[in-house]
């Protein structure tokens, strides 16, 4: 395999390892420079994740609850303002789940959006009855159950009850067989029409991913497998019946953090997490290797700034955390199988 530095214009790590960005910092030491987290600059730099910059500064506005903006507004009407997005945007900044903010956030999304029956997450809901399992969300599911094994709560019960939702509900056909009929899939054209949605996919497995390689039960493993062959099937970007086309446009955008939406640098890191290395991924890669400008950093193509409590980083100006994301993407796809 060819050395994955010599694909970098430059090498930008000391830019990264910069102390007014603590979870840049401290991912780049872990993931880039493979630093434990037995090492003390690591546990230095993970204890100042908490204590300056982002993430003080979201958990400053959380209710004491443990939600942001309205408790019933968690999802749609505080639109990366309220709880989901702040719970999203700690579980990237890479927020400790023993912090009992976070806890009680952990809590708040269990109490109102997990919908107790099933185990999926509802973009409704109340901490009565749960979530509304008519408003079950594949997207959502895969995004709490990914933060949620971020934080720690793998062992769960209720974590491990919307694992099984998703590998007994999610859908990774291509448009190639009849629609299942139903409760979920009766809802939502967007989401369970004729064509999987693609977010919901990737959303899904980045969930199944962040389950450590010897706890994932045969059902996981099965998911997995279905749902990166569907990745693939599409190049990443392309749509799989005419792979001249692009998929969405916007998956070529580069950003930080994600919400909903995803783009071929998150496709591609939930891969190479996963071991894959195919041809089929070369193109993405290739096009990631593109980007980068002569100091070999990436920009920040997309973002929802202006919309969130905080913003993080500036549109169109280099970006730390896309940068950070090419070169884990860049080594685990050019590094020892």
């Amino acid at each position: 395999m060819s050395d994955w530095k010599s694909f970098l214009k430059a090498y930008p790590i000391d830019w990264l390892l910069e102390e007014n960005n603590p979870p840049v910092r401290y991912f780049t030491l872990t993931d880039i420079l493979e630093r434990t987290e037995t090492d003390p600059e690591v546990k230095r730099v993970k204890m100042k994740i908490m204590e300056t910059e982002l993430v003080p500064i979201i958990l400053a506005k959380q209710k004491v609850k443990g939600y942001w903006e309205t408790p019933e507004n968690f999802y749609i009407k505080s639109k990366y303002k309220g709880t989901v997005w702040q719970f999203l945007i700690l579980a990237q900044l890479g927020a400790s789940g023993k912090d009992k903010r976070i806890v009680r956030t952990c809590e708040f999304i269990f109490q109102n959006s997990q919908d107790r029956k099933n185990g999926g997450f509802s973009y409704l809901g109340d901490e009565v009855e749960g979530g509304k399992d008519s408003k079950v969300l594949p997207c959502l599911t895969g995004n709490i159950i990914w933060c949620l094994i971020r934080f720690g709560y793998i062992k769960d019960h209720r974590v491990q009850k919307g694992i099984d939702w998703i590998t007994t509900y999610q859908r990774f056909d291509d448009g190639t067989k009849d629609t299942p009929k139903g409760w979920p899939y009766d809802k939502f054209e967007r989401c369970w029409g004729k064509h999987t949605c693609h977010m919901g996919i990737v959303k899904a497995i980045k969930a199944l991913a962040e389950i450590p390689a010897n706890k994932r039960s045969e059902d996981v493993k099965n998911a997995i497998k279905k749902g990166i062959e569907y990745l693939l099937k599409h190049h990443i970007y392309k749509r799989s019946h005419n792979l001249n086309l692009v998929s969405k446009p916007e998956w070529l955008q580069f950003g930080f953090p994600l919400m909903w939406n995803t783009d071929i640098l998150e496709i591609l890191y939930i891969l190479t997490k996963l071991n894959y290395r195919d041809n089929r991924m070369q193109e993405a890669v290739d096009l990631v290797i593109s980007k980068q400008d002569d100091q070999g950093k990436w920009k920040l193509e997309r973002t929802f700034n202006g919309r969130f409590q905080v913003n993080i980083e500036k549109k169109g100006r280099p970006s730390k955390w896309v940068t950070l994301n090419a070169l884990k993407v860049l080594k685990s796809y050019y590094g020892k199988k």
